[in-house]
């Protein structure tokens, strides 16, 4: 089924009388599409589907234990009318219970680390909810750690509720109802291996339950960043010290009561490198527009694929939406910062526009017309050492320092002089979407090298500038 005709037998599946609606927005929740890959699964036989999650109303699979959590907890007499829920989450959980917290009339608290993106904090706090930032170096089990901070507040907040999506059995159960069933009908039985990334360990343990149930020859495969517990946890049985890593949502420090590593049958490391450009790619090369963690998902995918025959059937999880990134790895200039970004992505441009402090964003330069004197004080007030000489956003010579100084010293007459008179020539010019290295072997020469975009010079870059974007290596 295509995915436009999903969104139409959807949305035409729910009539009531001669009207077309839902009772409210948590109707939405679950029965995504499966879409197939076309282009990053080049060269691989079998078939490779996509579990569509960022077509949830929250756009992550996490909406479905939202609603599931606060049922039980309804169900349970444990929250209340006028309740607040609080609950530790790096993002999308805590948007799932938002979404459903809105409709059922509850308060919301949520808090997050430092790590989570800007966006969710954002989405959870338009959504009403009040949201708490904890350094994400905090430790578990110490005050400031994320989990600990949630549950002091939980006990300090009258009428209030915590979930616990680490231990909840309705996380887990949420998938075992829903997602498990939903793969089952759409591949016919057929599906053979089974990818999530593994957080709270509810999406891998429910839907791993119910499809091994169903038959118990169909892989599941946890996808885990560098750093986390769970490949270790699942190879040797020992909890290994964490190192930090970069992707949201998943990857874990202690195991948690919702891990269920019975239903998992092997967990592959995936680098935040390979996480980022492989999310990057989804987008690009298939139209999928997803978070780091599906990343990582379709990572171990492609690698367990590699090794199938044209008869398997790998299905991995599209956690979230892309836009809950766009301040981290959907910027190229976040991805240069953690030195992420291939070299050859590296553009003039964005060596320009992510410039050290010490280096000025907008570019200065002087009229061949301007006095000497006046370009000196410019350059002086600037701390620049260079500076290039337009003309009608032409370049027509440049002023360097050291030259201009020297100039100057033998012949103070020159300070009244237009700068025509005394500059060198024009530093070379780049494109904007020039590499690294075209910009490296000018500078080996040259001290600076101007950008041109549309015919237009836009900016400059110092061999300076070269060194905060290479760390010194040129390559």
């Amino acid at each position: 089924m295509s995915l436009l005709s999903w969104l139409v037998d959807r949305y035409s599946s729910h009539k009531k009388a001669d009207m077309d609606y839902y009772e409210n927005v948590l109707g939405l929740i679950g029965h995504t599409p499966l879409v197939k890959l076309h282009r990053l699964n080049k060269g691989l036989k079998p078939l490779i589907l996509a579990k569509m999650e960022n077509l949830n109303p929250g756009f992550s699979v996490k909406d479905r234990i939202g609603i599931s959590m606060i049922d039980a907890a309804e169900r349970a007499g444990i929250l209340k009318p006028g309740g607040t829920i609080v609950e530790a989450t790096s993002g999308n959980t805590g948007i799932g219970l938002a979404i459903a917290a809105s409709v059922r009339g509850y308060k919301c608290i949520f808090v997050m680390t430092d790590k989570a993106s800007v966006e969710k904090s954002r989405y959870l706090k338009a959504l009403g909810a009040d949201v708490v930032i904890t350094p994400v170096s905090a430790k578990p089990g110490t005050p400031d750690h994320y989990v600990s901070t949630a549950r002091r507040i939980a006990a300090e907040t009258p009428n209030s509720f915590y979930p616990d999506q680490y231990s909840h059995p309705a996380n887990p159960e949420a998938h075992y109802r829903t997602t498990g069933p939903e793969l089952w009908e759409q591949t016919e039985g057929k599906i053979t291996h089974f990818v999530s990334g593994i957080g709270t360990g509810g999406t891998i343990s429910g839907t791993g339950r119910f499809l091994k149930e169903k038959n118990s020859e169909i892989k599941v495969i946890g996808a885990d960043p560098f750093g986390s517990i769970y490949k270790t946890y699942k190879d040797t049985g020992k909890i290994p010290e964490t190192t930090p890593y970069l992707v949201e949502g998943i990857g874990q420090e202690v195991l948690p009561a919702n891990a269920h590593m019975q239903y998992i049958d092997e967990v592959l490391n995936v680098s935040d490198h390979d996480s980022f450009e492989t999310a990057r790619q989804l987008g690009r090369v298939e139209g999928i527009f997803c978070g780091g963690s599906t990343g990582t998902n379709c990572a171990a995918a492609l690698r367990v694929a590699r090794d199938l025959d044209e008869n398997a059937i790998v299905v991995f999880i599209v956690c979230d939406t892309g836009e809950h990134y766009l301040s981290k790895f959907h910027s190229d200039e976040w991805m240069k910062e953690k030195r992420l970004l291939e070299p050859q992505k590296i553009t003039a441009g964005l060596i320009c526009e992510t410039k050290g402090a010490h280096s000025p964003k907008d570019l200065v330069v002087v009229a061949p017309t301007e006095r000497v004197a006046a370009a000196l004080a410019k350059m002086n007030e600037m701390g620049l050492t260079q500076i290039p000489v337009l003309e009608d956003g032409r370049s027509v010579g440049s002023l360097r320092e050291n030259h201009l100084l020297s100039k100057v010293f033998n012949d103070r007459d020159l300070l009244e002089a237009p700068v025509s008179k005394v500059m060198d020539k024009g530093f070379p010019i780049v494109g904007v979407d020039d590499d690294v290295n075209q910009v490296t072997r000018k500078l080996r020469i040259h001290p600076a090298v101007l950008i041109e975009e549309y015919g237009r010079i836009t900016g400059i870059i110092t061999r300076h500038d070269m060194l905060d974007t290479t760390g010194g290596d040129g390559n």
